[in-house]
């Protein structure tokens, strides 16, 4: 059973990775190309930087092949991998957290996988598109970001192990209620100490940051949601056709 739901999982993610290229490439690619642009033109972020003023090293990879089959092949890898992950996630929580259906099940772990992973990770240190940050400090950056995940991701699951024992005794709301708010409280001390990342320069465009800010939001969004409703669906079939079997 493990295999078919690691299966199931995999796809899910597939057709989740397929809608969430459909959604970056018609919002977010508009404002990539626009903060590109501002980037060539020498009105961008690095422009106070005396590395502005080397010249630009010549692309590896061609723009128009990184905004199609580059995109698509990166979002559709992450989809697989998350679609394996919250199916091993699925297989241990399943009966675990109550007579919930498979399906309620697996959205309330791609909501929880979704606000842990990426949503209050993003709400620290938000994705800025090309021609935002110094190039000197984008290991730091990175390493910064990673590591708030990771943080966030532990923190999240102490909390669900805390939230599981507390439901014993004041019951699965309560439990619920008690797990969040240990989460916020810890996860918002790990913000407030970790150190700010603002690289956004006064003269870019608020609009196109907005604009790939939301289109980011809404890629993962896509993503997760079609995730969680995929999975779900796959693995209420598959375990109700199991019962039926064993019956």
């Amino acid at each position: 059973m493990m295999k078919t739901l690691l299966v199931r999982g995999m796809l899910a993610g597939l057709i989740a990775g397929v809608l969430a290229f459909g959604f970056a490439y018609a919002f977010g690619e508009p404002s990539v190309n626009a903060a590109i642009g501002l980037e060539e033109s020498g009105g961008h972020a690095h422009s106070h930087d005396a590395s502005a003023a080397a010249p630009s090293e010549e692309e590896l990879v061609p723009r128009d092949i990184q905004s199609t089959l580059g995109l698509l092949t990166g979002v559709l890898v992450y989809g697989v991998a998350i679609g394996g992950l919250l199916s091993l996630a699925f297989a241990f929580a399943q009966g675990r957290l109550g007579s919930l259906r498979p399906r309620v099940t697996a959205l309330l772990l791609t909501a929880g996988a979704f606000t842990v992973v990426f949503l209050v990770p993003f709400l620290k240190y938000p994705a800025n598109p090309p021609a935002v940050g110094q190039p000197g400090t984008i290991g730091a950056r990175t390493e910064l970001y990673f590591g708030f995940v990771a943080v966030s991701l532990l923190v999240g699951i102490f909390a669900t192990v805390f939230g599981r024992k507390l439901a014993d005794r004041v019951g699965a709301w309560n439990g619920f209620l008690l797990a969040a708010a240990a989460y916020l409280v810890v996860i918002g001390v790990v913000a407030w100490l970790m150190p700010a990342v603002d690289e956004v320069p006064p003269t870019f465009p608020a609009s196109t940051l907005w604009s790939f800010r939301t289109a980011s939001v809404g890629t993962q969004v896509t993503l997760w949601l079609a995730l969680g409703l995929a999975f779900g669906a796959f693995a209420e079939k598959s375990l109700n056709r199991r019962t039926a079997v064993a019956a």
